[in-house]
């Protein structure tokens, strides 16, 4: 097999991550892991040689698409790697087929980032991103843009479930979005109030101005015009951080967890499921903030850590999501058999509501840090644990 991480271009035409990943020395563990996550990927005839050569100079596509290599054979598929396209031809169990499609929303290497951070700009500029890559996927898959061979056309892909598989490296916060912008261009759901009495609550939105003044459709699993793609699968933590953290060096990691219980399965006086915010440290460099809310029926919330690498343990599906699309001509098998980690999106057509079945523990979001002053004091003020 091709190895990954053997240079092929000058320093300067090398992508920063990949310069990180061979010049740092505590960054060595973690050549192994990408390595092992890529196995059948560099066999593939005509292909293995350019994939190598876009991981070294960009980098972002080439490691979505071997986290997901991954990702799939934790599902229990097997990848045809003798088909070119799309991404990844699968098969899972009771040979079961269907395909996958991998893009990223990534920023050209021209563009800088902005100086001042817009919250709302960046979130529609977020959005944006994903739609039209998802757009552009559609349309290779329909024969768009005088595409010779387009993937509806393959007979391996035609009657078979078609996925697109989509990820966000378009800024430098683009990972700490969770899936408040999926939510949007797929189900047209507006960021959910974060205080007051309607905390919560979401909102629709129907589309987005582009800086041309043209509106972008949000919301495009609610009807028919997206029909051809089956599903979505989507995660904001399948990137180089989650090799990091498998590969066990020392580092700072801030990960969220969802946490959801039926009252009726609490115990007497359970301290980790009181209402409201709760702050403790479990150990040096162990905090943990607990937040809790209450419905009628369930007590929610999130599980926010603050640790050492060496306390935080997560799968390689930890964090992966599924949108099924319920008016898709070829639906993805919803009983398809998803691990426990595994968080799944659906929409109620009749009653227009977003439906999630995302597991009790769920892993939304998580970056790491160097273990430095600086970053230790920035999260632990960030989380309340140090007085201004």
């Amino acid at each position: 097999m091709l190895d990954l991480f053997d240079p092929r271009f000058r320093e300067e035409k090398l992508h920063d991550s990949f310069r990180l990943i061979t010049a740092a020395p505590d960054y060595k563990k973690v050549q192994p892991v990408i390595q092992a996550w890529a196995t059948g990927m560099l066999d593939r005839k005509g292909e293995s040689q350019k994939f190598v050569n876009e991981f070294q100079t960009t980098f972002n596509s080439s490691m979505w698409e071997i986290y997901l290599n991954q990702a799939l054979r934790d599902l229990g598929c097997s990848i045809d790697f003798s088909k070119s396209a799309p991404d990844f031809v699968a098969r899972g169990h009771g040979n079961y087929e269907f395909n996958v499609e991998a893009v990223i929303s990534d920023q050209r290497p021209t563009v800088s980032q902005r100086k001042t951070f817009d919250e709302q700009d960046f979130k529609m500029r977020g959005a944006l991103k994903l739609a039209g890559k998802i757009r552009d996927k559609l349309d290779l898959y329909r024969g768009s843009n005088v595409k010779k061979h387009p993937y509806s056309s393959m007979s391996h892909v035609r009657g078979r479930p078609f996925v697109i598989a989509i990820a966000p490296f378009d800024s430098s916060l683009s990972l700490t979005q969770n899936n408040e912008l999926i939510n949007m261009v797929l189900y047209g759901l507006a960021p959910p109030v974060l205080h007051g009495p309607d905390r919560g609550k979401q909102g629709r939105i129907s589309s987005i101005l582009k800086a041309s003044g043209s509106p972008v459709q949000m919301g495009i699993f609610t009807n028919d015009s997206f029909k051809e793609i089956s599903a979505v699968f989507f995660s904001t933590v399948g990137t180089f951080g989650k090799a990091v953290v498998e590969s066990k060096i020392e580092k700072l990691v801030r990960s969220t967890r969802y946490r959801l219980i039926d009252k009726r399965n609490i115990e007497p006086n359970p301290k980790h499921w009181q209402l409201g915010t709760h702050r403790v440290q479990l150990a040096p460099l162990d905090y943990l903030v607990r937040e809790r809310r209450e419905s009628e029926t369930h007590i929610g919330g999130a599980d926010m850590h603050v640790r050492h690498s060496s306390f935080h343990h997560e799968t390689h599906l930890d964090g992966f999501q599924v949108y099924f699309n319920p008016f898709a001509e070829v639906p993805l098998d919803q009983k398809f058999p998803w691990p426990p980690e595994v968080a799944l999106n659906y929409y109620d057509v009749k009653s227009g509501e977003h439906v999630q079945a995302h597991p009790d523990g769920a892993l939304v979001s998580r970056q790491v840090y160097d273990i430095r002053p600086e970053f230790i004091h920035l999260l632990l003020g960030t989380y309340g644990f140090l007085r201004p």
